[in-house]
């Protein structure tokens, strides 16, 4: 069984989601044959969220990951009525990947996963973001970033571009936001817990800015890009969802964009599964316009989208 999570010198866990090549631990796992295919009902909890994230395209360690995550949890629950010790973990985890490729869909799922586990008491999911916890003058800062920690108490706080906090030098007041966060992740480790989320390098770069940070984030997890065959099942699920499919020229056509935007050197900005949701709800307008002025409304032509339905956004 490949895992995905390497454990560093300092105890942080990294998850990378795209690694061909991964160290595993020196750990003896059960024959596959010997793993029940079908959880007690007292898994009930990981069963639903299952269900959540097949529905998924890719992200396939992400989901071990959270399965890896629930085991962890609830074999440390059996220790500790068996008298074992069983220390409880700080869950902080910070989401490295760009734009569109899942990471708030899937801080979604964990909240909803840890709430019905009573590892959290509320598991709602609090999204927030620079101007959020900087305020204007000193001391306001610190209030307002205490003010939306006491709103996750219970849940997740999930912070986007989270490296954005450390962009304005040593007198901007993202640093105050960085400094009060650290505290009340020390604090109250195990009544919220704390996503930060951004692209990679910058995230890297953000962890210097205090040195207590990078010890408490025990999960670190990167998101990779969609491949092209991926995107296409993303298209088509929502497609399907909405009772639209694509013609023979329209799938031609869309696969041959997404080639040509993941290659293309100045498509800095592609947002992955976000892109193909907003091509997908502009082509659905322009069909709705050309069947409206072709004055065509059989069966068929209502369900498909053409080439010439298809808009994408640098036309």
């Amino acid at each position: 069984m490949d895992q995905p999570i390497r454990m560093k010198n300092n105890g942080q866990i990294s998850v990378v989601l795209n690694t061909q090549k991964r160290k595993t631990f020196n750990t003896v796992f059960p024959d596959p044959e010997v793993v029940p295919k079908v959880l007690p009902q007292e898994h009930a909890a990981l069963r639903e969220i299952e269900e959540e994230l097949s529905a998924l395209v890719g992200m396939e360690e992400m989901k071990k990951m959270i399965k890896e995550i629930y085991a962890w949890i609830y074999v440390n629950k059996k220790r500790e009525e068996a008298g074992l010790k069983a220390g409880k973990q700080a869950l902080h985890m910070m989401f490295k990947g760009n734009p569109g490729t899942g990471k708030t869909t899937v801080a979604r799922l964990i909240g909803k996963l840890f709430q019905r586990m009573n590892v959290l008491s509320k598991g709602h999911l609090i999204e927030a973001e620079r101007a959020d916890l900087v305020g204007e003058y000193i001391g306001h800062t610190a209030q307002k970033t205490r003010d939306l920690i006491k709103k996750a108490l219970g849940g997740i706080l999930f912070i986007d571009e989270a490296y954005s906090l450390g962009r304005g030098g040593e007198k901007d007041f993202g640093k105050e936001a960085i400094d009060t966060m650290v505290k009340h992740m020390e604090d109250k480790q195990h009544e919220f817990i704390l996503i930060l989320a951004g692209y990679s390098k910058e995230m890297n770069q953000f962890l210097t800015l205090n040195p207590g940070l990078h010890s408490r984030f025990p999960l670190v997890i990167d998101f990779p890009d969609y491949t092209v065959e991926q995107l296409m099942e993303i298209a088509q699920r929502m497609l399907k969802e909405k009772e639209y499919s694509l013609s023979h020229e329209g799938e031609k056509k869309l696969r041959e964009h997404l080639i040509w935007k993941k290659v293309d050197i100045s498509a800095i900005s592609f947002s992955n599964g976000r892109y193909v949701r907003n091509v997908i709800e502009k082509s659905i307008r322009a069909q709705a316009m050309r069947l409206l002025m072709q004055n065509q409304y059989d069966r068929h032509e209502l369900v498909t989208i053409r080439s010439n339905d298809l808009v994408f956004e640098d036309e």
